[in-house]
C-alpha cells in the first residue's frame, strides 16, 4: 500500500481569486455546468427531484445533452443506459452536492430551488469559481466516492508543487506515482496508487479546469494518461517558491 505523503515536504501555494471576465474559466467543465443548471433553474424554477431527493430523469437527460462534459458526453452515457438516472452520470451527482453544500441551491419537498445567492452567482464564472473551488478540491473526500475503499493519499501542498514543477510540459500519472512514492513493488500483481491519484488529485483538478487529460482512448490505463497544467491553473495558483521547488520521492 502507498505512503501518504509526509508533511515535512509540504509546498506553500496560494489560491486566487480569479475574475469573472477570464477567458480560461470556458475550459472548466465544473464551471460551465454549473452556470447552465443555474440558469436553467432561474428560466424554469425548479428541477423535480426523486424521493432519494436526485435530479428526476428529465433534468439527467437534459444536462448530459447541455454539459457535453469531457468524458461524460450524451453519446458515451446512453451507450451503457437507455435512461439516465443520476447516478449513472457521475459529474452531474457531484455538481449536485456541491452546489448544495454551499447553499447556491435548496431542496423544497422534491424540488430544486435556487436560492438568492445562487441567483446572484449564476452568471459569474470567476464568483463561483471561487466559490466552488477550495470547497470541491480540498474540504471533499475524495477517496470516499471510489468503488473499493482505498486510503486518502492527502497533502494537496506536495501534489500541486510536484505538478506545478512536472505538468507544465505534461506529465503522466505513472510518472506522478514514482515521484511521489516510488516505483510501485516489482511482486505486486496490480499497482492501485495510478488509480488513486487519478480519483483523489487529477480528476477533481481536470473537473475544475486546472489539469488538461490526453489520453489515447477510454480504456488507457490511468498509469499512461497525460496531465498538463492549463492557463487557468497559472491564473488560479500562486506559488511564491516557484523555481525553488525540487523533485521529492516519497516512500
Amino acid at each position: 500500500m502507498a505512503n501518504k505523503p509526509d508533511d515535512e515536504f509540504a509546498m506553500t501555494f496560494l489560491l486566487q481569486p480569479v475574475k469573472n471576465d477570464e477567458p480560461a474559466l470556458a475550459g472548466a467543465p465544473m464551471i460551465g455546468a454549473a452556470q447552465k443548471l443555474l440558469a436553467y433553474l432561474a428560466e424554469h424554477d425548479a428541477i423535480g427531484l426523486t424521493k432519494g431527493k436526485a435530479f428526476q430523469r428529465k433534468f439527467v437527460h437534459w444536462a448530459a445533452a447541455e454539459f457535453d462534459w469531457p468524458g461524460w458526453e450524451e453519446d458515451k452515457l446512453f451507450l451503457v443506459d437507455k435512461v439516465l438516472n443520476e447516478y449513472d452520470f457521475p459529474p452531474l451527482e457531484a455538481l449536485h452536492f456541491v452546489l448544495l453544500k454551499l447553499k447556491l441551491i435548496r431542496h423544497y419537498k422534491l424540488t430544486c430551488r435556487l436560492t438568492k445567492a445562487g441567483r446572484e452567482v449564476a452568471g459569474k464564472s470567476g464568483d463561483l469559481f471561487n466559490l466552488m473551488a477550495p470547497f470541491w478540491l480540498f474540504e471533499i473526500d475524495h477517496a470516499a466516492s471510489s468503488r473499493m475503499p482505498e486510503p486518502r493519499l492527502g497533502n494537496w501542498d506536495v501534489f500541486l508543487g510536484v505538478l506545478n514543477t512536472e505538468a507544465a510540459n505534461g506529465v503522466t500519472c505513472g510518472a506522478l506515482r514514482e515521484i511521489l512514492y516510488g516505483p510501485p513493488d516489482a511482486g505486486q500483481p496490480y499497482d492501485r496508487t495510478p488509480g488513486m491519484i487519478w480519483s483523489q488529485v487529477l480528476q477533481p483538478l481536470c473537473w475544475m479546469g486546472l489539469l488538461a487529460e490526453t489520453m489515447s482512448d477510454d480504456r488507457q490505463h490511468f498509469a499512461e494518461r497525460v496531465y498538463t497544467t492549463t492557463s487557468l491553473w497559472s491564473e488560479a495558483f500562486l506559488f511564491p517558491l516557484d523555481g525553488q521547488v525540487g523533485l521529492v520521492t516519497l516512500h
